[in-house]
């Protein structure tokens, strides 16, 4: 596995494609700082970090609104192999501002709404809408 958030978006993506009301996903610090913010924008439920067997892992309740996922997309925009920044003036809204992207700033991870508030750019991480 060379990129595990892409790794952690395409088990959201999977879960929800076949109904499943939790995933469990290999746990880091980068990943729960996302599902946070993913659980602040109410695209997942609750998110626990637990212990199964030796390994850590991040427990994210998927979310559903008459059986249709709270997530309708999820795109991976900057990647192990070619790194994606954007200046403050160039962060753009996703999906008529519907979305989010989750973008790393010197202040730590954040959705564009609050970069953009804080006149900070950095690396977009991924996108959901």
């Amino acid at each position: 596995m060379t990129d595990p958030i892409t790794d952690m978006l395409n088990h959201l993506r999977n879960a929800q494609a076949v109904g499943k009301t939790e995933v469990l996903v290999p746990s880091s610090k980068i990943k729960l700082e996302i599902a946070n913010i993913l659980t602040e924008e109410g695209f997942v439920g609750e998110v626990k970090k637990t212990v199964k067997g030796k390994a850590k892992v991040i427990k994210i309740n998927l979310k559903y609104d008459n059986d249709i996922p709270a997530i309708a997309g999820l795109k991976r925009v900057s990647k192990p192999g070619q790194r994606i920044y954007e200046g403050v003036s160039e962060i753009r809204k996703v999906h008529g501002g519907y979305g989010i992207s989750i973008v790393s700033t010197p202040k730590g991870l954040m959705t564009n709404k609050e970069a953009k508030k804080l006149k900070l750019g950095g690396e977009i991480i991924c996108q959901v809408w």
